[in-house]
């Protein structure tokens, strides 16, 4: 027998096949669970009603009952309707410029209504234009609220009349066949220990609320079964892995690791460097295998740090491989791998898109017969020919521009499953790693390299750039390069943003040749025509490189020590911070201007402040997250995020994250299989939750 949850929407009186359809294009809304579970995300206060001689038009919205007293004709020439409305203590018109027809139809004088709308004054009246309405008597029997819910929806669903007050009235309509029928997903003793409502008065009043109370109470209650939920799949997942996937034994740091620490280490590691060595040294030791985030903003060394745990791999007859997201970050990495390893006997190889035939071919012999030690390369690694002979180590960089699925494919490669080290440069806040990266363990290099001074960000706006490009003149004598980046390649219609072309012919007007060399860098240029620039950048022969934000990872160049960031508005707080990381490199002091135009939102104006005011990536992106969500962070989501949140936010429910993180441990300490009769609820609930995703969880 069907649970009435997973009815087909289209069975539901409203809605049918072809609404149904649309439903699901545009909303994901394919049962009556998906509806149900479709919440508000926010409420218009119907609980106060006004009298009629209260109302004026400086109020925002206003809720009246009382009588239609009847109709004036309607102007054929304007198309426009006006009814009269009254009280007991007075009267107002109503307007209606569209669906006249309609109104006229379903409206009648005499009956009593409840209204809701914007009043405004024309001509001395008081009127509302287009109000909502309901008719008293057929309200009678159906769930209502004054708390009135508002529902996302799209344009393609209020064309097929699917707005926010059809989906509410489909809402009432559920709620009132399957209410009675709808089982509990929490077992008794959490309830009880945490005082929550039932999923059924959740439901019910997180869609009709029938006080503020109980809506905070549903709001509580449903919050943190998401997040349990979530919690609990990790903490379950990381056990299952651990139990079940015994990791290759590096057995020694080897000669290779202490001939590079000895000899052909460039700097001393920092402090912080070392201390992830270690943690990463003891994963690799301990005969389970290692599934390690390691986080550290842009510069702090992570590239070290792996290449010297990939000759600890190498040490003990691995093979290892290091995937980057873009041609020119995997040609960086081989280059600068390549020379600090010189005189070693480590053979290192770049596979990417653009390898040639012959050289391919040549690769994959060699890698398959085990005689190359270190891979690195981009999505080209995950393709089907490319075959190891004994792969221990698997290292992401810049792990957020892949997808999990993607991140799989290498974990295939190998008989049994290597050792995995994701890193990223992008800080992620305590509350997101705990829901996306729960099934990892996090090492953090907070610690930048001595020697390097904090980069000093400013603002201006638009009307100061020739004091911008006096400072650049003075950056360029002194020796200094330039980063230029722009949000767009070609000018938009709807964004006024400064766009790369233009800014290509301004600088190159303002910075004129022979005297300056100007270099352009951007997406949609040839792989070739991006090198070349990028080469004449890093040579010294371009002073100034103008680029999209391309340039966020990919090109390490000391001697830049300027990033102007144009239209700063269209960039996001961690991209921006991703994009001031490209100077600041060397010993010099390197400098981040923000321009914008005059007219900032509040939201750009504080990610603009927040840009001034630190260099603290982790600072940044506690604020982003604040500031936008979680957003879709991975190409597929994490392990416990394979079924996706409907009312908690991770960044503004981090409190009751926590809390249901700690919940969740405290259960599975107890009684880790879930085995006990008591957990019976929380078994199958989790399992339906999850029977619909593909199971990622072993997967960094």
């Amino acid at each position: 027998m069907t649970y009435i949850l997973d009815t087909e929407v289209k069975f539901l009186p409203g809605v049918g096949p072809k609404r149904a359809e649309l439903l699901q294009k545009e909303l994901s809304i394919c049962t009556f669970g998906d509806l149900l579970y479709h919440f508000p995300f926010r409420y218009v206060d119907k609980t106060r009603v006004y009298a009629i001689r209260e109302v004026n038009e400086d109020l925002p919205y206003v809720l009246l009952q009382g009588k239609i007293l009847g109709f004036r004709e309607v102007s054929a020439a304007q198309k426009r309707l006006v009814a009269i409305f009254a009280d007991s203590t007075g009267s107002i018109e109503l307007v209606w410029f569209k669906g006249i027809s309609f109104i006229q139809k379903n409206l009648h004088a005499g009956s009593v209504y409840t209204i809701f709308g914007k009043p405004t004054s024309f001509n001395g009246k008081l009127n509302i234009v287009h109000p909502e309405l309901e008719d008293m008597a057929k309200e009678e029997g159906k769930i209502t609220s004054n708390i009135q819910a508002v529902y996302g929806s799209t344009e393609r669903l209020k064309d097929m009349g699917l707005g926010t007050r059809t989906i509410g009235r489909l809402q009432s309509a559920l709620l009132g066949m399957a209410l009675p029928k709808i089982e509990e997903t929490l077992p008794q003793y959490i309830l009880e220990a945490n005082r929550f409502v039932s999923l059924r008065e959740a439901l019910l009043n997180i869609h009709f609320p029938q006080s503020p109370e109980l809506l905070k109470k549903a709001q509580d209650r449903l919050k943190f079964e998401e997040l349990f939920y979530v919690e609990l799949s990790i903490l379950r997942s990381r056990t299952k892995r651990i139990k079940a996937n015994n990791g290759f034994r590096f057995s020694q740091v080897g000669e290779l690791f202490n001939h590079f620490y000895y000899n052909n280490l460039p700097f001393e590691l920092t402090n912080a460097q070392k201390r992830v060595i270690k943690e990463i040294r003891a994963d690799t030791g301990s005969g389970r295998q290692m599934n390690r985030l390691l986080q550290g903003d842009v510069g702090s060394g992570k590239t070290m740090v792996a290449l010297m745990c990939m000759l600890i791999a190498a040490g003990n007859g691995f093979q290892s491989c290091i995937m980057a997201p873009t041609e020119i970050l995997a040609s960086q990495h081989f280059k600068s791998m390549t020379e600090m390893l010189h005189s070693m006997n480590v053979s290192v190889a770049l596979l990417t898109g653009s390898t040639k035939k012959a050289e391919r071919k040549n690769l994959l012999e060699r890698l398959a017969q085990g005689d190359i030690h270190i891979l690195v390369g981009t999505h080209a690694l995950i393709e089907d020919t490319v075959r190891f002979c004994r792969l221990g180590l698997v290292v992401i960089d810049e792990q957020h521009r892949f997808g999990v699925a993607q991140r799989g494919k290498l974990w295939e490669k190998s008989e049994n499953p290597p050792h995995i080290l994701v890193m990223t440069a992008t800080p992620i806040p305590r509350t997101l790693a705990m829901t996306l990266y729960g099934d990892l363990d996090v090492s953090v290099i907070d610690e930048l390299p001595p020697g390097r001074k904090p980069i000093k960000t400013v603002h201006f706006f638009d009307s100061k750039r020739d004091r911008v490009f006096g400072f650049m003149r003075e950056q360029i004598a002194a020796g200094r390069q330039i980063y230029v980046v722009y949000p767009l390649i070609r000018e938009s219609e709807k964004m006024d943003y400064k766009n790369l072309q233009d800014g290509w012919e301004m600088i190159t007007q303002v910075f004129p040749a022979p005297k300056y060399r100007v270099c352009m860098v951007h997406g949609k240029l040839k792989n070739t025509e991006k090198e070349e620039a990028m080469q004449e950048f890093v040579r010294g022969e371009a002073h100034i490189m103008v680029a999209t934000s391309v340039i966020e990872v990919g090109v390490n160049v000391p001697n830049a020590s300027v990033m102007v960031i144009e239209s700063t508005e269209r960039f996001g707080l961690a991209q921006l911070h991703q994009l001031r990381g490209r100077v600041g490199r060397g010993a010099e002091q390197s400098f981040c201007i923000l321009m914008s135009g005059v007219k900032l939102s509040a939201d750009s104006r504080h990610r603009i402040e927040m840009m001034c005011s630190t260099n603290d990536g982790f600072q940044i992106a506690e604020a982003d997250l604040k500031l936008r969500g979680p957003g879709d962070l991975e190409g597929t989501m994490q392990s416990g995020m394979a079924f996706n949140l409907h009312i908690a936010n991770l960044g503004a429910d981090s409190k009751i994250l926590e809390y249901a993180r700690q919940f969740a441990e405290q259960v599975l300490d107890a009684d880790p299989l879930l085995s006990d009769s008591k957990n019976e609820l929380l078994l199958k609930t989790l399992v339906k939750l999850r029977s619909s995703a593909k199971d990622y969880s072993v997967v960094s």
